[in-house]
């Protein structure tokens, strides 16, 4: 099986192989995903993505002999990309970063308020929500929605270029805020008011649909001629908790990279009035599950500070930033990683400096310094979304299980232990595609047993006991009289 994982950094083509009761997964091949500033706007370069997945898929049919059962596309959430009939690509892709997000949802929320819209979809507020970013071009560029047939999210899109087969597959719809969770269909109601066009909303298919064969023309050119395309979970969030290695209810999970996603699975959402006043969100994952979490910024603090210093010609890899940010002194200062200032991108360092000298703490005079107060921070973050989670919800929480690129930071795993005084399993990395490829050989019958069992045979986990208990109390009550 191949899963083509698309993040916001880079994309990689995984192969993935199931031998009785244990999956192994290889990458094949990895490329860049770098957005486009064009016009005073940011894009994404999906004509690139797609010939480096192509590139991908001709790799991986090389080994003679090696015969692909399933493909499938995961990527990232609500960003999307719009077409008519045979034209495949209406316009660059807008960014979620894109600046014309923040006023957007101000917008839209004045003309359907907020109370409406969580109680129509369960969906978290964030200005990034393909809700606002639709009202955006409803209102700024009416003319490219009316000669488009059809949006589809970036994974839906790819699977639509693989297979032609133009499906919206549930879990990546529910990241749109147009989702009606209960229904399992698009919120009709919430999208008339909101003044946008019905018909460019595709069909929506369960996860772990099989949308064909590959198209002839791309089955020649990649010498794939058997592979099914197969609508997994098309969100990588949801494939990622499906390979979540955990037993029982009693555990919450944190996909790790450049979000953070906290929260726990449920069998139904939970949209009340105290999900509202905590924004936390209800989205579709696999086998009818509702992920009940919260976006958090995540390692993308990191990211940009990397960013700037490399362009100031101090080329850290994240390893040494993360052996540095170790030999650091500890909890010196803190800062909100949710104050929206950290969202935004450029002079991540000045701008945490900027935040210490704020709030009256010391300032850090190294790179070292800055990584560990990011670090401490994300830690210190994830305890309070913890406890409001498990408020809300009612669940116990004992254990926490950390998947994703970010769960090979082990420093990051054992201050959360820390912050958090539960219990961590870090592992696997690959959950994303590990998830896409299990579920893909549940849809061909080519799997039985809980892909969970599956994943617990199958790779090493690691755990981290909670240490320092009073020292990281006192750092969750400073963390919690900071201004956000």
């Amino acid at each position: 099986y191949l899963a083509v994982d698309l993040g916001a950094e880079s994309g990689r083509v995984m192969l993935g192989t199931l031998d009785g009761e244990r999956v192994t997964v290889e990458e094949i091949h990895r490329f860049a995903n770098i957005p486009v500033s064009i016009q005073g706007t940011l894009r994404w370069d999906l004509i690139h993505l797609f010939n480096q997945i192509k590139e991908g898929l001709r790799k991986a049919a090389a080994p003679a002999g090696l015969e692909i059962s399933g493909i499938s596309t995961d990527a990232w959430g609500v960003d999307y990309a719009l077409l008519r009939e045979k034209e495949p690509l209406l316009t660059l892709p807008f960014h979620y970063r894109d600046a014309r997000n923040d006023a957007a949802m101000q917008q839209a929320l004045a003309k359907v308020p907020a109370s409406d819209v969580f109680e129509a979809t369960g969906i978290q507020f964030m200005s990034i929500n393909t809700a606002y970013q639709l009202f955006a071009d409803a209102q700024s560029r009416a003319e490219v929605l009316e000669w488009a047939d059809r949006f589809l999210n970036i994974g839906d899109y790819f699977n639509y270029l693989l297979s032609g087969n133009l499906i919206g597959e549930i879990s990546i719809a529910s990241t749109t805020q147009l989702f009606n969770p209960r229904t399992k269909d698009w919120a009709w109601e919430l999208i008339a008011r909101l003044g946008l066009p019905k018909k460019i909303f595709p069909p929506l298919v369960p996860s772990g649909t099989s949308l064909g064969k590959l198209r002839p023309e791309i089955a020649t050119e990649t010498n794939l001629k058997s592979a099914q395309v197969i609508a997994s979970c098309t969100h990588d969030t949801a494939a990622a908790v499906a390979a979540v290695p955990g037993e029982g209810d009693d555990w919450a999970f944190l996909s790790s990279g450049t979000w953070s996603l906290l929260g726990v699975e449920l069998p139904e959402p939970t949209i009340n009035a105290a999900s509202l006043e905590c924004n936390f969100t209800n989205e579709a994952g696999f086998g009818g599950t509702t992920m009940f979490r919260k976006n958090i910024v995540g390692l993308w603090i990191v990211q940009e500070c990397r960013r700037a210093w490399s362009a100031e010609g101090k080329d850290y890899d994240y390893e040494t930033l993360t052996s540095m940010a170790g030999n650091a002194p500890p909890l010196t200062s803190l800062i909100r990683p949710d104050d929206p200032r950290f969202a935004k991108a450029g002079q991540m360092p000045e701008k945490i400096v900027a935040y210490c000298k704020e709030t009256g703490q010391a300032v850090p005079t190294s790179a070292q310094g800055v990584v560990r107060i990011a670090l401490e921070s994300l830690a210190l973050l994830y305890a309070e979304t913890l406890v409001t989670c498990a408020s809300v919800t009612g669940r116990t929480v004992r254990k926490l299980h950390i998947v994703g690129g970010g769960s090979k930071n082990r420093l990051l795993n054992q201050w959360t232990a820390n912050a958090t005084q539960t219990p961590v399993v870090a592992g696997p990395a690959e959950a994303t595609a590990i998830g896409n490829i299990l579920i893909q050989a549940k849809t061909l019958g080519h799997l039985r047993k809980d892909l969970r069992a599956i994943v617990r045979n199958s790779f090493v986990l690691e755990s981290f006991a909670p240490k320092d208990a009073e020292i990281w109390a006192a750092a969750r009550k400073r963390f919690k009289e900071l201004p956000r």
